[in-house]
Protein backbone atom coordinates (compact mmCIF):
# COMPACT_ATOMS: atom_id res chain seq x y z
CA UNK A 1 0.00 0.00 0.00
CA UNK A 2 2.12 3.04 -1.25
CA UNK A 3 0.47 5.48 -0.15
CA UNK A 4 0.38 4.44 3.28
CA UNK A 5 3.90 3.95 3.12
CA UNK A 6 4.50 7.69 1.36
CA UNK A 7 2.28 8.82 3.89
CA UNK A 8 4.60 7.44 6.59
CA UNK A 9 7.89 8.90 5.23
CA UNK A 10 7.06 12.01 4.23
CA UNK A 11 5.63 12.77 8.42
CA UNK A 12 8.64 12.81 10.47
CA UNK A 13 7.22 14.42 13.83
CA UNK A 14 7.26 11.37 16.07
CA UNK A 15 4.20 11.40 17.48
CA UNK A 16 2.23 12.05 14.18
CA UNK A 17 3.83 9.49 12.82
CA UNK A 18 2.82 7.14 15.42
CA UNK A 19 -1.03 8.37 14.65
CA UNK A 20 -0.90 7.35 11.09
CA UNK A 21 0.64 3.55 11.83
CA UNK A 22 -2.79 3.65 14.68
CA UNK A 23 -4.69 4.84 11.78
CA UNK A 24 -3.52 1.90 9.33
CA UNK A 25 -4.10 -0.41 12.07
CA UNK A 26 -7.16 0.16 12.79
CA UNK A 27 -7.91 0.55 8.39
CA UNK A 28 -6.81 -3.25 8.84
CA UNK A 29 -8.65 -4.49 11.76
CA UNK A 30 -12.04 -2.48 10.40
CA UNK A 31 -11.31 -4.64 7.45
CA UNK A 32 -10.41 -7.57 8.98
CA UNK A 33 -14.33 -7.32 11.10
CA UNK A 34 -16.26 -7.02 7.88
CA UNK A 35 -14.62 -10.01 6.23
CA UNK A 36 -14.97 -12.39 8.66
CA UNK A 37 -18.75 -11.77 8.39
CA UNK A 38 -19.31 -12.90 4.68
CA UNK A 39 -21.00 -15.82 4.30
CA UNK A 40 -18.12 -18.78 2.88
CA UNK A 41 -18.14 -18.68 -1.32
CA UNK A 42 -16.06 -21.12 -2.51
CA UNK A 43 -14.70 -18.62 -5.24
CA UNK A 44 -12.81 -16.88 -2.49
CA UNK A 45 -10.28 -17.69 0.21
CA UNK A 46 -11.77 -14.98 2.79
CA UNK A 47 -10.29 -17.22 5.91
CA UNK A 48 -6.57 -17.14 3.67
CA UNK A 49 -7.76 -13.09 3.07
CA UNK A 50 -8.12 -12.75 6.59
CA UNK A 51 -5.12 -14.23 7.75
CA UNK A 52 -3.29 -12.09 5.71
CA UNK A 53 -5.25 -9.22 6.63
CA UNK A 54 -4.40 -10.15 10.27
CA UNK A 55 -0.36 -10.43 9.10
CA UNK A 56 0.07 -6.96 7.67
CA UNK A 57 -2.01 -5.51 10.99
CA UNK A 58 0.78 -7.85 13.17
CA UNK A 59 3.46 -5.51 10.55
CA UNK A 60 1.77 -2.36 10.93
CA UNK A 61 2.76 -3.06 14.68
CA UNK A 62 6.16 -4.03 13.91
CA UNK A 63 7.34 -1.05 12.03
CA UNK A 64 5.61 0.80 14.82
CA UNK A 65 7.34 -0.22 18.11
CA UNK A 66 10.86 -0.36 15.54
CA UNK A 67 9.74 3.29 15.13
CA UNK A 68 9.10 4.01 19.02
CA UNK A 69 12.26 2.46 19.75
CA UNK A 70 14.17 4.14 16.86
CA UNK A 71 13.24 7.66 18.69
CA UNK A 72 13.22 6.33 21.72
CA UNK A 73 16.95 6.03 21.41
CA UNK A 74 17.65 9.66 19.80
CA UNK A 75 15.58 11.45 22.41
CA UNK A 76 12.63 11.93 19.66
CA UNK A 77 9.78 13.17 22.34
CA UNK A 78 6.94 10.84 21.67
CA UNK A 79 4.72 12.12 24.19
CA UNK A 80 1.61 13.09 22.79
CA UNK A 81 1.71 10.08 20.19
CA UNK A 82 2.68 7.31 23.07
CA UNK A 83 -0.61 8.75 24.89
CA UNK A 84 -2.94 8.51 22.23
CA UNK A 85 -1.74 5.35 21.96
CA UNK A 86 -2.54 4.23 25.16
CA UNK A 87 -5.81 5.77 24.74
CA UNK A 88 -6.50 4.16 21.38
CA UNK A 89 -4.98 0.72 21.60
CA UNK A 90 -6.66 -1.19 24.32
CA UNK A 91 -9.77 -0.39 22.32
CA UNK A 92 -8.47 -2.56 19.04
CA UNK A 93 -6.90 -5.16 22.01
CA UNK A 94 -10.29 -5.34 23.36
CA UNK A 95 -12.02 -6.07 19.76
CA UNK A 96 -8.64 -8.89 19.28
CA UNK A 97 -9.60 -10.79 22.34
CA UNK A 98 -13.77 -10.19 20.98
CA UNK A 99 -12.88 -11.87 17.88
CA UNK A 100 -10.71 -14.81 20.01
CA UNK A 101 -14.19 -15.26 21.73
CA UNK A 102 -16.83 -15.52 19.19
CA UNK A 103 -15.00 -17.93 16.05
CA UNK A 104 -16.33 -17.81 12.88
CA UNK A 105 -16.80 -19.91 10.02
CA UNK A 106 -12.81 -18.94 8.88
CA UNK A 107 -11.28 -19.32 12.71
CA UNK A 108 -9.17 -22.41 11.40
CA UNK A 109 -7.44 -20.16 9.02
CA UNK A 110 -6.43 -17.06 10.99
CA UNK A 111 -6.24 -18.63 14.56
CA UNK A 112 -2.34 -18.59 14.82
CA UNK A 113 -2.26 -15.34 13.65
CA UNK A 114 -4.96 -14.07 15.56
CA UNK A 115 -2.91 -14.76 18.84
CA UNK A 116 0.05 -13.34 17.52
CA UNK A 117 -1.59 -10.27 17.08
CA UNK A 118 -3.35 -9.95 20.71
CA UNK A 119 0.53 -10.67 21.63
CA UNK A 120 2.12 -7.88 19.46
CA UNK A 121 -0.90 -5.39 20.19
CA UNK A 122 -0.49 -6.31 23.86
CA UNK A 123 3.24 -6.25 23.98
CA UNK A 124 2.96 -2.70 21.86
CA UNK A 125 1.22 -1.17 25.32
CA UNK A 126 3.34 -2.71 27.38
CA UNK A 127 6.60 -1.09 25.83
CA UNK A 128 4.19 2.35 25.31
CA UNK A 129 4.32 2.35 28.89
CA UNK A 130 7.37 2.03 29.82
CA UNK A 131 8.77 4.76 27.14
CA UNK A 132 6.16 7.15 28.04
CA UNK A 133 7.26 6.95 31.78
CA UNK A 134 10.85 7.31 30.49
CA UNK A 135 9.77 10.37 28.42
CA UNK A 136 7.98 12.12 31.26
CA UNK A 137 10.91 11.56 33.48
CA UNK A 138 13.24 12.59 31.09
CA UNK A 139 11.67 15.74 29.33
CA UNK A 140 10.73 18.22 32.11
CA UNK A 141 14.28 20.18 31.69
CA UNK A 142 13.26 20.44 27.84
CA UNK A 143 10.03 21.70 28.79
CA UNK A 144 11.65 24.41 31.13
CA UNK A 145 13.59 25.36 27.89
CA UNK A 146 10.63 25.51 25.92
CA UNK A 147 9.14 27.69 27.76
CA UNK A 148 12.38 29.86 28.16
CA UNK A 149 12.83 29.59 24.35
CA UNK A 150 9.15 30.51 24.08
CA UNK A 151 9.74 33.59 26.76
CA UNK A 152 12.81 35.16 24.81
CA UNK A 153 10.75 34.72 21.55
CA UNK A 154 7.88 37.22 23.25
CA UNK A 155 10.17 39.21 23.69
CA UNK A 156 12.21 39.48 20.61
CA UNK A 157 8.42 40.03 18.72
CA UNK A 158 7.53 42.61 21.37
CA UNK A 159 11.20 44.20 20.78
CA UNK A 160 11.15 44.08 16.95
CA UNK A 161 7.44 45.19 17.13
CA UNK A 162 8.53 48.26 19.01
CA UNK A 163 11.24 48.99 16.31
CA UNK A 164 8.98 48.60 13.50
CA UNK A 165 6.42 51.22 15.85
CA UNK A 166 8.97 53.68 15.49
CA UNK A 167 10.66 53.44 12.61
CA UNK A 168 6.92 54.01 10.92
CA UNK A 169 6.76 56.74 13.26
CA UNK A 170 9.73 58.35 11.48
CA UNK A 171 8.98 57.70 8.23
CA UNK A 172 5.45 59.59 8.75
CA UNK A 173 7.71 62.55 10.29
CA UNK A 174 10.22 62.65 7.14
CA UNK A 175 6.44 62.52 4.89
CA UNK A 176 5.68 65.50 6.54
CA UNK A 177 8.80 67.36 6.41
CA UNK A 178 9.08 66.89 2.51
CA UNK A 179 8.13 70.10 0.43
CA UNK A 180 6.31 69.59 -2.53
CA UNK A 181 8.77 69.05 -5.56
CA UNK A 182 11.58 68.19 -3.10
CA UNK A 183 11.88 64.60 -4.51
CA UNK A 184 11.48 63.67 -8.62
CA UNK A 185 8.47 62.08 -7.85
CA UNK A 186 6.83 64.97 -7.36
Amino acid sequence: RDSEQDQLREEQDPSRRIAIYLDIAEERLTTFESYRMKPPDPKYDIGGFLDDLLGEYIGVYDELKTWIEYQYNRDGDMRPGLKGLLERVPLQLARLRSIEDSPDAYVSSYQDSLKDAIEQVADTLDGATVALAEQQKKFPEIKEDNKEAARLAKERAKEEAKRSKEEEKLRKEQRKRRVPGDTPDD
